[in-house]
């Protein structure tokens, strides 16, 4: 066999070797059963302030789900007669927000970066009367936090009208700062600082 021979058999056989060297499908059974699933994060409507039983409210807070804020039902027990009283609905908004998750909201992956300590007073004379302090300073809160908190006031029919900014201030002499629940807070609340902007 000459040379030219030899180098088309050898290139026929390479080529049947090359077909053979595909990986297939195989019937082998798995039994890990069907893939994991986990309860998505879901919004609810918008918080109402119509009466429930014994002076209870529903209302809405923002917690952490999937590193997004997402709000959750809550309800609050507020006297008829405070129902106005921004502080007090500030102060059961907090708790609420730090309040131990239920069973469902762990499962849903649901967090909260509030902490039971936190508290809420009103303005000092001269302040604005939409003013609230907290008893830590605001930068002093974790990105979470700030966020949740800014966000669950904001979004509160019984705290705000406008829905569009919230004025808070530490202790002290910390000073008073307009925070707005952008959407991109919203989105990446531990990456987009709420804006903030000094009051006088």
């Amino acid at each position: 066999m000459n040379l030219r021979g030899r180098l088309c058999g050898l290139l026929g056989l390479t080529a049947v070797l090359l077909s053979g060297c595909g990986i297939r499908s195989t019937e082998v059974p798995t039994e890990f059963g069907a893939a994991p699933t986990r309860v998505g994060c879901a919004l609810s409507g918008a918080d109402g302030v119509e009466a429930r039983a014994a002076g209870e409210f529903g209302v809405q807070v923002f917690l952490v789900c999937t590193s997004q804020l997402v709000t959750v039902d809550r309800t609050v027990t507020v006297r008829r007669d405070r129902t106005s009283d921004r502080v007090d609905v500030a102060q059961q908004l907090i708790a609420q927000l730090a309040e131990p998750l239920t069973a469902k909201e762990k499962d849903a992956g649901y967090t909260t970066d509030v902490t039971a300590g936190t508290k809420v007073s009103g303005p000092r004379d001269g302040e604005p009367a939409d003013a609230l302090r907290l008893n830590t300073p605001p930068d002093d809160l974790s990105p979470y936090a700030l966020a949740q908190i800014v966000c669950t006031f904001a979004n509160s029919k019984m705290m705000t009208d406008s829905g569009d900014r919230v004025v808070l201030g530490g202790p002290d002499d910390d000073p008073l700062r307009g925070y707005e629940c952008s959407d991109a807070v919203k989105a990446r609340p531990g990456i987009a600082p709420a804006p903030a902007e000094t009051v006088s």
